[in-house]
């Protein structure tokens, strides 16, 4: 991820009004900014899932005896975290407006 653990958390994760013309100022068209955006939203929320599954699976009972499940303080700080963290689309949107974001165009001439 191009955003470091401590500069997640420091994203504004609640909801607040985007200019528009901003959003649409790389590529020139909103809607083309917007599937930019939720493409690499999809990218970061795979990752974010992925990195706290590897966590979690630390901690995972390999036991089928539903006696035994208990609950482990890191495995609940650990999911605390992630939950603390903000949308993935406030993050991708971010690297977007900040230029961090790397697109292109395929070429539909060549068939």
């Amino acid at each position: 991820m191009a955003l470091k653990k401590s500069e997640l958390i420091n994203l504004v994760s609640s909801i607040e009004t985007k200019n528009l013309e901003s959003i649409a100022a790389q590529t020139g068209n909103i809607y083309e900014s917007l599937v930019i955006v939720s493409k690499r939203a999809n990218q970061i929320n795979a990752e974010l899932k992925e990195e706290l599954h590897s966590k979690l699976q630390e901690f995972a009972s390999h036991n089928d005896n539903l006696e035994e499940v208990f609950e482990n303080r890191e495995q609940i700080e650990i999911s605390r975290y992630y939950e603390k963290l903000p949308n993935a689309t406030v993050i991708a949107l971010n690297e977007f407006q900040k230029d961090e974001v790397y697109f292109r165009h395929l070429d539909t001439d060549k068939g």
